[in-house]
């Protein structure tokens, strides 16, 4: 098109200053377009399209059409001598202004037609044209030829990367499979080992329970003693036997006490270790369940949808070597776990056996002797009830403070109600009405000082219903007494006797 409009400027006698013989135009048009004919050459050198028309193009040459370039046209044109701007072969009227003088040719105008171009120059319009258009649609197929390569390279290698990542799904699926499986063995193996370790975390409560039978005659025995007239009141072989039995009692309780200590803490390290497998295995029975349907899906699945963000990396994820660790960690933890558990429940039939061999002894001795030293007691009355109205007394005290203690922590939690609500109500404040200012701050902050004296009441409470239950078991201890050191002078022979009859036997010690 370019070439085009200059040899229109050029024919035409358009361009300023200079007057051109339209005889010379086919001429110079013809040098015009060669370099356009160069320039077609050396792209088909470069452009691969219109190679694959190379023979093609030969046929048509052969068979020249008459409306392309005629072997005649490149034939130097003949001189038909000078001609004049005017007469039967005129080309064209002389344009002349008295400013820009002569400035070129008028186009010949008559009745018929405005004559700008010769036939040759019609002709290889057309063929530049036919060629342009040729090359455009070479230009077209190669395309298509390297758009359908392309798009079947790219669904190979997709569907060869897709098939991959099924794969590595795959193999990730039955990764997780094998840890579930694991950790479901050992789920199932730590589950037998806390219903066998809970029950012997009952027998040691029986145990305890048990033992206090023989506390209480042991104790109660001991101190109906105590209260016997001044001329009986002699530290005998009874007393010196219950008073062993006593400590025996006692050192018996600290022992069972500390192994249900044992116990409780290996029962809580157990299940901490099996709630940690079980929150494992519940997200491996997910991430199996999510990878097995990721298996199972294809480009024909019905579920399929646009994910613009899947692409994103949670900062919160692990890596897989951190993967296999924490599940190692666990089940290696679960398995220790279980072992020190397996361990102290062998070690528990000694700590019975000598706690039964003892205690029963002990009791054959106290019987033994009391059979041989039977005396009767009497109880000093006057100081017990005074020691037990002075525990009714700070009984009662205490249980005031009490009601106090309740009856402050209910207004401070109205205090802290009033201030969590305002700070609730603040939150609802949008854009930059949302503002971190004094208000805010104080309100967190009377937030906390109310929580620090919540927790300090209720510490307080604490101790205070500590106290009370010291005191009421104190009193029942003193109103206890104070019956027992009522009874008769017999009681040694009467009462002694009677309650040593109760002393449990050595299948009861043992917790069963």
């Amino acid at each position: 098109m370019l070439n085009r409009k200059f040899l229109d400027d050029k024919c035409s006698g358009n361009d300023p200053g200079r007057v051109r013989d339209i005889k010379k135009c086919p001429t110079e048009m013809a040098n015009i377009v060669e370099p356009k004919n160069e320039f077609c050459e050396q792209q088909n050198l470069v452009n691969q399209p219109e190679m694959m028309l190379h023979e093609e193009e030969k046929n048509e040459e052969q068979s020249t059409p008459p409306y392309f370039p005629q072997p005649d046209d490149d034939l130097p044109a003949k001189d038909e001598g000078p001609m004049m701007p005017l007469g039967p072969w005129a080309t064209g009227r002389v344009v002349y202004s008295p400013i820009n003088g002569m400035t070129g040719l008028r186009p010949v105008v008559d009745r018929y037609s405005i004559t700008r171009f010769s036939p040759a120059e019609w002709r290889l319009h057309n063929k530049s044209f036919f060629d342009q258009s040729k090359h455009t649609i070479n230009d077209a197929k190669f395309v298509e030829k390297i758009s359908r390569e392309n798009n079947m390279k790219i669904y190979k290698d997709t569907d060869k990367i897709q098939l991959d990542n099924r794969d590595k799904l795959s193999e990730r699926s039955s990764l997780i499979h094998k840890w579930k499986t694991e950790l479901e063995r050992a789920l199932f193996e730590i589950t037998e080992e806390i219903e066998l370790l809970e029950g012997e975390h009952r027998r040691v409560k029986q145990t305890l329970s048990v033992l206090t039978i023989p506390e209480s005659i042991s104790g109660e025995f001991l101190e109906i003693r105590t209260k016997r007239m001044e001329s009986d009141l002699v530290r005998d072989e009874v007393d010196k036997e219950l008073i062993k039995e006593v400590a025996l009692c006692s050192e018996t309780r600290n022992m069972l006490n500390n192994t249900c200590k044992i116990i409780e803490t290996q029962l809580l390290e157990l299940k901490t270790a099996k709630t940690r497998m079980e929150f494992d295995l519940t997200d491996k029975t997910d991430a199996y369940e999510i990878d097995k349907n990721c298996v199972g899906l294809s480009n024909s699945s019905s579920i399929i949808l646009k994910h613009p963000g899947a692409t994103r990396v949670p900062t919160e994820q692990s890596t897989p070597d951190g993967y296999n660790y924490f599940t190692k960690e666990a089940l290696e933890m679960g398995e220790a776990v279980k072992n020190k558990s397996v361990e102290i429940r062998s070690t528990l039939n000694d700590i019975y056996l000598k706690i039964v061999k003892d205690l029963r002894n002990q009791a054959i001795q106290v019987d033994a002797v009391l059979a041989e030293n039977i005396s009767q007691t009497e109880m000093v009355f006057q100081h017990l009830e005074k020691e037990l109205t002075q525990c009714l007394n700070q009984l009662s005290d205490t249980e005031k403070l009490i009601e106090e203690l309740r009856g402050a922590t209910k207004g401070l939690d109205d205090a802290l109600k009033v201030a969590q609500s305002r700070l609730s109500d603040r939150l609802n404040r949008r854009n930059v009405e949302s503002c971190r200012d004094t208000s805010q701050s104080g309100l967190i902050e009377e937030v906390k000082i109310i929580n620090d004296n919540l927790s300090l009441m209720a510490k307080q409470l604490k101790i205070a219903e500590q106290t009370q239950a010291g005191l009421v078991k104190s009193r029942g201890d003193l109103e206890r007494e104070i019956i027992v050191k009522k009874k008769t002078l017999f009681v040694d022979r009467d009462r002694g006797q009677l309650l040593r009859s109760y002393y449990p036997s050595a299948e009861a010690l043992s917790g069963h």
